[in-house]
Formats: C-alpha cells, sequence, structure tokens
C-alpha cells in the first residue's frame, strides 16, 4: 500500500510518497499554492498515479505540543480533504520537520536557491517517514 506525504505550506505543498511497501518515503514535489480545488485536482493526480491508499499530513503543533494558528489553517485544510476524498487522512506531528531537513541540505552543501527549491519536498518525506517508522 503506498501513502501521501503531504507537508502543507501558505505558498508551496511538499509532497512524498511511500514505496509500495510502505517502508520508505521518497520526496516527489513541490506543488505551488493557488487553491485548495487546483490542489485537490493535483493531489488526486498523485493518488491516481502511485495508486495511494491512505494520507499523511503534517500538523506544525507548536513547540510546547499547543495549537497554533498555523495548525487551525493545518486542519482546516485536512477536513477539506476529508470532505473530499474517500482515503483516510492521518495528522502527523511535524515540528522540527522542515529545520532537519533545511540542516540536511546543508550538511549536502546545497545552496541556497537550491534548497528552497527542494526542502518543502523534502519535510513531506521527513514527515511521512516518520509516520511509516511508527507502524
Amino acid at each position: 500500500m503506498r501513502i501521501l506525504g503531504l507537508d502543507y505550506g501558505n505558498k508551496r505543498v511538499g509532497v512524498a510518497v511511500s514505496d509500495s511497501l510502505g517502508w520508505t518515503a521518497q520526496p516527489l514535489s513541490t506543488l505551488k499554492m493557488h487553491g485548495h480545488q487546483e490542489l485537490l485536482l493535483e493531489i488526486k493526480e498523485y493518488i491516481d498515479k502511485y495508486a495511494v491508499e491512505k494520507i499523511v499530513v503534517g500538523m506544525p503543533y507548536n513547540m510546547d505540543g499547543s495549537v497554533g494558528k498555523r495548525a487551525e489553517i493545518t486542519q482546516a485544510f485536512v477536513n477539506f480533504l476529508k470532505n473530499n476524498l474517500e482515503l483516510p487522512i492521518i495528522i502527523q506531528d511535524e515540528r522540527l520537520t522542515t529545520s532537519q531537513a533545511k540542516n540536511i541540505l546543508l550538511e549536502a552543501d546545497v545552496s541556497r536557491q537550491g534548497r528552497k527549491k527542494v526542502i518543502d519536498k523534502m519535510a513531506a518525506a521527513l514527515i511521512l517517514q516518520s509516520y511509516l517508522d511508527q507502524q
């Protein structure tokens, strides 16, 4: 079963997918935010292409575990997905995943411009991998 991982942000949405055994997550792409309906169509394309059976969305809780403004916005997106897709939507704590992705890219000596292009899909892969590791 393949699982899609999403890192939902204000301007971009990182997308990752698991292998068919559900062991590893691979970054796929970064989608530009231009409305939920358009985003839903793009997500459906990945669902069809990879025969996805579940979606994991990163939830940006505050460092103390509380729900802040960004988490409320992400929860609204999760609710939108639940209302428009017939797949299980799982919430995964994403605290520090963007920082982890940035550190990985810095260690790999990726330029600032290069990091900007891949950081969201890398964060999506880290969110999905964290979920897979817990299973």
